[in-house]
C-alpha cells in the first residue's frame, strides 16, 4: 500500500513539473516575442506568422510550371486587417495585352511577330498623343495614367510574362503603378525555392514608352509591405526611407514565426495631385541582379527594355519589399 502511495505521489510530482516547465517555456516564448516587437522603432504595423487564405488562386486554372497566386488576410497587434501580398484589382480590371505569356500560349520570338495594331487604346485625353508602353514586371503590376486604371498584369505570379499597353494622353501626365512581388507563404513574403520552404522572392520592374519615357532612378518608389523579417531590430527609417538592408534574405526551412511590416497606402496615391516629393527615388538594379537573362518574356524584346536605356527599378530592397508604389511625372 505504501509503495502504491509513493508511486502516485511521484507521478503527480512529475506531471506538475512538466506543466510548470511548459508554462515557463510558453511565458519565455511570449516574452521573447514582445521584446522583439519592442526592438522595432519604425512607423509600420507588425504582423507575425502565416496569413489566413481568402482566395486560393486569382487564376481559374494554373498551368503546369506556374506558381499559385493566392490572397490572404492577417491581423496586426491592434486588430487591423492587412491584405497580403496586397489589395489588388485583378478580378475586375482590364488585362494588359500579351507581349509574351506562356500561360496563354503567346510566345513570339521577337517583336516582328507581335500584332501591335491589336493592342487596345485607352483614352485619357481626346486630343492626346497615343503612347505605347512595353512592360516587364516581377511579378505583378497595376498601371494608372493620371489616376485612371489602364490595365493590370494578366499573370499575378508566374510564369514570367511581358505586356504592351497603349493610352491616349496629353502632356504633362502622371504614371503610377502598384507593383507586387507575389508570395506562396501568405503574410511571410516567401516561397518554396532554392531548397528552402521559406525563401524570400525578389521583385523588379522595367518599362519604356514611345514618347521616350523610361524607368530609372528619377522615378519615385515607396514600399508598403516588407517581409520576411526574422529580427525586427534590423529595420530602420530615415525620413521617408523604409530600410531593410541590414535584414537577412536567407531562406529557411521554417519561417512560420517571422514578421511582416505594413504601411497604409495613402488615398489618391495614384493620382496627378498626390505629393510624392518626400518619397525616396527608385533604386535601380541590373539585369543580373533581377535574373532575367534566361526569361524569354524579357530577352526576346530586350531592345524595348534595356535597349531603350530603361533600367530595372524597385524600392530600396528588391528582395524583402513586396508591395511598392512607383510614380513618375512626364513633362
Amino acid at each position: 500500500m505504501k509503495n502504491n502511495i509513493l508511486i502516485i505521489f511521484l507521478s503527480l510530482t512529475i506531471v506538475c513539473c512538466k506543466e510548470n516547465n511548459t508554462n515557463t517555456s510558453t511565458k519565455k516564448s511570449k516574452t521573447e516575442i514582445i521584446d522583439n516587437k519592442k526592438s522595432y522603432k519604425g512607423t509600420g504595423s507588425i504582423t507575425q506568422g502565416l496569413a489566413k487564405t481568402k482566395i486560393e488562386s486569382l487564376l481559374s486554372s494554373n498551368p503546369k510550371g506556374s506558381r499559385i497566386a493566392g490572397v490572404g488576410e492577417i491581423n496586426d497587434s491592434e486588430k487591423n486587417i492587412w491584405t497580403v501580398p496586397g489589395i489588388n484589382n485583378f478580378d475586375n480590371s482590364p488585362k494588359a495585352f500579351d507581349l509574351y505569356n506562356e500561360n496563354s500560349g503567346t510566345t513570339p520570338s521577337n517583336l516582328s511577330e507581335v500584332d501591335l495594331n491589336s493592342v487596345p487604346v485607352t483614352e485619357i485625353d481626346v486630343d492626346g498623343e497615343i503612347i505605347t508602353g512595353y512592360i516587364f514586371a516581377d511579378n505583378y503590376f497595376e498601371l494608372y495614367i493620371n489616376g485612371k486604371l489602364i490595365a493590370v498584369d494578366p499573370v499575378p505570379f508566374t510564369r514570367f510574362n511581358s505586356n504592351i499597353v497603349k493610352f491616349k494622353v496629353s502632356k504633362p501626365y502622371t504614371i503610377a503603378l502598384k507593383v507586387i512581388d507575389w508570395e506562396e507563404n501568405l503574410g511571410l513574403g516567401s516561397e518554396n525555392n532554392r531548397g528552402k520552404k521559406f525563401h524570400p522572392g525578389d521583385g523588379g520592374f522595367i518599362a519604356s514608352f514611345s514618347d521616350g519615357t523610361v524607368t530609372n532612378n528619377k522615378w519615385k518608389a515607396q514600399t508598403f509591405y516588407t517581409a520576411p523579417i526574422n529580427d525586427l531590430s534590423c529595420l530602420s527609417e530615415v525620413g521617408e526611407k523604409r530600410l531593410s538592408s541590414n535584414c537577412s534574405t536567407d531562406g529557411v526551412d521554417d519561417g512560420t514565426n517571422f514578421y511582416g511590416i505594413h504601411w497604409k497606402i495613402p488615398e489618391n496615391s495614384f493620382g496627378v495631385d498626390f505629393d510624392d516629393s518626400k518619397w525616396p527615388n527608385a533604386t535601380t538594379y541590373t539585369e543580373e541582379v533581377i535574373g532575367v537573362k534566361n526569361k524569354k518574356a524579357y530577352i526576346n524584346f530586350i531592345e524595348k527594355f534595356s535597349g531603350t536605356g530603361a533600367e530595372f527599378i524597385w524600392s530600396t530592397n528588391v528582395v524583402l519589399d513586396n508591395e511598392v508604389i512607383i510614380r513618375f511625372k512626364v513633362k
